[in-house]
């Protein structure tokens, strides 16, 4: 009769999963651990666009693991430990890096991988066009939403896993390097200068930026939040006058939706043209066709600005609740445009919704597919369900919400359900139909009226 046998605690281990299972980027995230920390030493050619680095990455398993993933693409993997220890295997396909450990890890259990990796970074190729690291004209943007984090990083790129950050990244002298955090140290040597920088609160992966350009600093407030751009010199006198309401701007939103989240906010403006702004986790990026010196870009240095609570502090966790940054983001326009006595949030309502109307009534906003979850009518209409749920609940009760959701989920990741759910605490009506109406059909629903409270 045969021995019966136990299994081993090798047998026992699997691998991770190679996706999270987001349905609109089912390539990205990587499931069996949860990332902790990156610390990312980084030594960058400007001239050769060479990328040399090591990263080290903090993990947490989540199950018992004989095999796991990062997110990774463009660059070569040279050598990879786990906990000191050279992987017994090491697969590089086109967008993940696949690790074998010499022995696998507990469930729960901390780690620890280190990657030294090179190459010629460059951008991913994604369904809403190249999106992660851009060589510029004379320097270097990280453009990385959603999806482009791994041009410049092994990680676990999904928004649901925010991390700590350590950036140390070495370039010429002659250029200015920023990236995502305090800077704690500045060293140079020779012709070469190292950054060093520190995010203590955690950071989505697509918001983790590295900027590289021949760039002034001009400050924009040095009282409250400390905030700065970093520019070309021959744009300092427009510039000045662009963002000269930016403090302004800051102290709304305070008003409105709470502390700033973060210890200073920087803009880049690069000496290249670019297509729109983006937002990086304590500083925006624009191109030098937005500063024009009469202030042609005021509503997207508000709306960039905001999403410092609203995408950055606050992180959807799947990515079909998108309005929840850009609908927000679109409001808190509405609300500068009030407050510097320019249109009323009632009209510039009223304005999006007379545009909407004409538009197609094929998207519903609450999980508008992949390929549309950027389209422009994405950010109206969620902010007009921001809108409809003002008028219904009145101004008291709306902007508690807003400080309530902001300070709750300060520096977490957050869903459409727990908004609802949120706003259903403080609300003295139902609301389930007003979201249903907004969020969850295509059809363009009536504005309601605004009611005395």
């Amino acid at each position: 009769m045969p021995r019966s046998t136990r299994p081993t605690s090798t047998a026992l281990a699997a691998e991770g999963a190679r996706s999270l299972g987001d349905p609109y980027l089912p390539t990205s995230g990587n499931g069996g651990y949860t990332v902790l920390h990156y610390d990312l030493d980084c030594d960058y050619r400007v001239s050769s666009n060479r990328l040399s680095a090591t990263a080290t990455i903090t993990a947490r398993a989540t199950q018992k693991l004989s095999r796991f993933s990062l997110d990774f693409a463009g660059l070569v993997a040279n050598k990879v430990t786990v906990n000191g220890t050279r992987a017994t295997n090491v697969i590089q396909t086109a967008r993940k890096l696949v690790i074998t450990p010499a022995l696998p890890l507990d469930n729960g259990s901390e780690f620890t991988v280190v990657i030294k990796y090179a190459g010629l970074p460059k951008p991913v190729r994604s369904q809403w066009g190249e999106v992660g690291w851009e060589e510029l004209s004379d320097g270097v943007i990280v453009a990385g939403q959603p999806s482009g984090a791994p041009s410049w990083f092994p990680c676990n790129d999904h928004p649901s896993n925010k991390a700590t950050y350590s950036i140390a990244f070495s370039a010429e002298t002659a250029y200015r390097v920023l990236c995502n955090g305090e800077l704690v140290l500045r060293t140079q040597r020779a012709s070469r200068t190292r950054w060093e920088f520190e995010s203590r609160e955690p950071v989505a992966t697509y918001l983790a930026t590295v900027q590289i350009g021949l760039y002034e600093t001009m400050g924009v407030s040095q009282r409250g939040v400390l905030q700065y751009v970093l520019l070309p010199e021959d744009l300092r006198s427009n510039a000045l006058a662009d963002f000269e309401d930016q403090p302004r701007m800051m102290a709304l939103f305070e008003r409105s939706f709470g502390p700033y989240p973060f210890s200073d906010y920087t803009v880049v403006v690069t000496d290249d043209e670019l297509e729109i702004p983006l937002e990086a986790q304590g500083l925006a990026i624009f191109g030098r066709n937005h500063i024009d010196g009469v202030g042609g870009s005021e509503r997207l240095i508000a709306h960039e600005l905001s999403h410092q609570w609203f995408g950055n502090s606050l992180t959807i966790s799947h990515w079909k609740d998108i309005w929840l940054h850009e609908g927000f983001a679109c409001y808190a326009e509405w609300l500068w445009a009030e407050e510097s006595g320019s249109l009323t949030a009632d009209a510039s309502a009223t304005q999006a919704w007379n545009k909407i109307n004409r538009l197609p009534k094929d998207l519903v906003i609450g999980d508008p597919g992949s390929a549309r979850m950027f389209d422009d009518r994405v950010y109206k209409r969620g902010a007009l369900t921001l809108h409809a749920l003002r008028t219904t609940l009145g101004d008291d009760v709306f902007f508690t919400i807003l400080r309530e959701w902001a300070a709750t989920h300060r520096h977490g990741n957050v869903s459409t359900p727990e908004f609802i759910a949120l706003v259903e605490t403080h609300s003295p009506v139902p609301v389930r139909s007003l979201f249903a109406a907004w969020l969850d059909q295509s059809g363009l629903p009536k504005l309601p009226k605004r009611t005395a409270r």
